[in-house]
């Protein structure tokens, strides 16, 4: 069968390091052209060496390829503000796209969790890095008892964080913290991210904490270990790092939620994780990019199986 050709809009690290998964990994899927703004942008010149088309152009260069015509599927990978604009231009060429932004202008798509829900929207929206990350655990949490209240918090170093990842840092909080709502199932989200400049460079930890109604602990844990060895399919770096900790709120001394506006009881679940990445472009500090890349991969594959189907 024939693969599927693709377009990554974006030379930054997120965009890059999804293109060499693209290329080392995926059996349906084959990069037809690489765009971005800056001709001396390292991915474009490693796109280049790689035979890969490639426009320092943007989406007008992109549209003017020749190579256009036979892309099915189009990734980007550069900030939401930029996204708005290149996914008008698409849509009018009837390109599918998955956005890798948090513009969220399509779906929201966790692929352990409503990853077959979307296949036939015109745009899905990855979330963030810390939204793929977390919202498979707020969802396996609430799959057994409902989650009032979902916090995550994500901490990626520094040199991981590119400038689009800089320039969208309200966005990454607004809509991670509506996806753990939408896709996680909790009735009120929060998200946080920390850019931690340590050096060495720390590997990405993330830490979810539910507030749900008491139920039972062992399901509880169960259901997130299942959902851990779900993610590990296609992100194998992705790991708990000590087991499902619980702690129950009584009437006696009630958790206070200012953002729910009351106090509330029940039982407080934390998930300590944390992310190796696959060295596909940065070191494995940066976990942060492939569970990114590698959900993005794991639906544009989806998608064009549906296409062909």
């Amino acid at each position: 069968m024939a693969k599927t050709k693709v377009a990554i809009i974006g030379s930054g690290n997120i965009g890059t390091d999804l293109m060499i998964k693209i290329m080392r990994l995926s059996q349906t899927l084959e990069m037809g052209a690489f765009v971005g703004i800056d001709p001396e942008s390292d991915g474009l010149k490693r796109a280049a060496c790689m035979g890969v088309p490639i426009t320092a152009e943007g989406i007008d260069g992109l549209v003017a390829m020749p190579e256009f015509a036979d892309i099915k599927i189009v990734f980007d990978a550069t900030s939401a503000g930029a996204h708005h604009k290149h996914n008008a231009v698409l849509q009018a060429h009837g390109k599918r796209v998955i956005d890798l932004t948090p513009a969220a202008i399509g779906p929201y798509t966790i692929p352990p969790v409503n990853g077959l829900d979307h296949l036939d929207a015109p745009n899905v929206n990855m979330v963030t890095c810390g939204g793929q990350a977390t919202i498979p655990m707020v969802h396996a949490v609430n799959r057994v008892a409902k989650v009032h209240y979902g916090e995550i918090v994500a901490s990626i170093s520094s040199k991981s964080a590119g400038p689009g990842t800089r320039a969208n840092i309200d966005e990454f909080t607004e809509t991670t913290s509506q996806a753990i709502v939408d896709v996680g199932g909790a009735t009120r989200g929060k998200a946080i991210i920390i850019l931690n400049p340590a050096e060495p460079p720390l590997i990405m930890r993330d830490t979810v904490y539910c507030l749900c109604e008491d139920a039972d602990r062992a399901a509880i844990a169960k259901s997130v270990e299942d959902m851990v060895a779900e993610v590990q399919t296609y992100v194998p770096g992705y790991r708990l790092k000590q087991a499902v900790q619980f702690e129950s709120i009584g009437d006696n001394k009630p958790l206070r939620i200012p953002e729910m506006g009351g106090e509330f009881t029940g039982l407080k679940v934390s998930i300590f994780l944390e992310v190796e990445g696959a060295a596909h472009y940065l070191p494995a500090y940066a976990g942060n990019l492939d569970i990114m890349t590698s959900a993005g991969l794991r639906t544009a594959e989806r998608i064009a199986e549906r296409m062909a189907a």
